[in-house]
């Protein structure tokens, strides 16, 4: 079973690149972040066409996250239940085929530092790990994919001088996803590809970023002990990102024996 996770930057104008990367990798499973659509907006009947079930947690022309998945979907969540007033469609939740626990994240940005949205973003994080407090007491595999808007480290980032002051870099934003690992996480595709110092998910638009390689790596996938003894490999599928109309971020991927 492959696995990916994949922030589309608006599933509606960048269909034809989402569904070239599905024809030429048939993901089993597709964890979707930044939709940007309300649910009846989803284009299903393309993704249907490609034999999968869907699930859609959707926002108005921000945010909004999916689960596509060949396999059965069931036991769906959505929203954090330890946010309950958080109105954003930033995470879904799900169990593949009875077997795996598997949830979209979409992380905020935190954009400017100090301000609100940094103190949401903080506040977010915590909640999330309150969460995933309640997920680990249960006896499953749990894969947690998605864009974490979190530079874990530097070499996550090209030049890391030129995002000192974002929040994707802070200490607190590493802090609180080194916090999530803590907790029984593990960094799943730095397992397999541990000292690429050039493993880049995310290339901004301006300024020729992709064809330069200046990228930062936000995505990721969270797994816990018992789902990590069943990965056998990972990796990034950067052609996406090259193609025309593509979204800024390209698709992280995890094979699942």
């Amino acid at each position: 079973m492959i696995i990916a996770t994949f922030n589309v930057n608006s599933v509606r104008a960048h269909l034809e690149n989402i569904l070239n990367w599905i024809k030429n990798e048939s993901p089993d499973v597709i964890l979707m972040q930044e939709i940007k659509c309300q649910n009846e907006q989803f284009p299903y009947e393309f993704f249907e066409n490609e034999g999968y079930n869907i699930k859609v947690y959707g926002q108005k022309a921000y945010n909004g996250v999916a689960i596509l998945s060949r396999y059965s979907i069931e036991d769906v969540v959505t929203g954090l239940p330890t946010y309950k007033e958080d109105s954003s469609a930033r995470y879904i939740e799900a169990l593949i085929d009875g077997r795996l626990r598997v949830a979209s994240v979409y992380a905020p940005n935190g954009n400017p530092v100090p301000s609100e949205k940094f103190s949401y973003k903080l506040l977010w994080m915590e909640r999330f790990k309150e969460h995933l407090q309640t997920l680990l007491k249960n006896d499953e595999p749990i894969i947690l994919g998605g864009d974490f808007n979190v530079a874990l480290t530097d070499r996550e980032i090209y030049n890391p001088l030129a995002f000192v002051n974002d929040a994707i870099a802070q200490p607190e934003s590493r802090q609180a996803m080194q916090e999530v690992f803590d907790l029984g996480f593990n960094d799943t595709y730095r397992i397999f590809d541990p000292d690429n110092d050039k493993a880049y998910t995310y290339f901004g638009y301006r300024g020729g970023c992709f064809q330069k390689g200046y990228g930062i790596l936000l995505d990721y996938f969270l797994t816990n002990d018992k789902a990590k003894d069943l990965i056998t490999s990972a990796g990034i599928s950067i052609e996406p990102r090259g193609n025309e109309k593509p979204s800024d971020h390209t698709p992280l991927w995890i094979e699942v024996k």
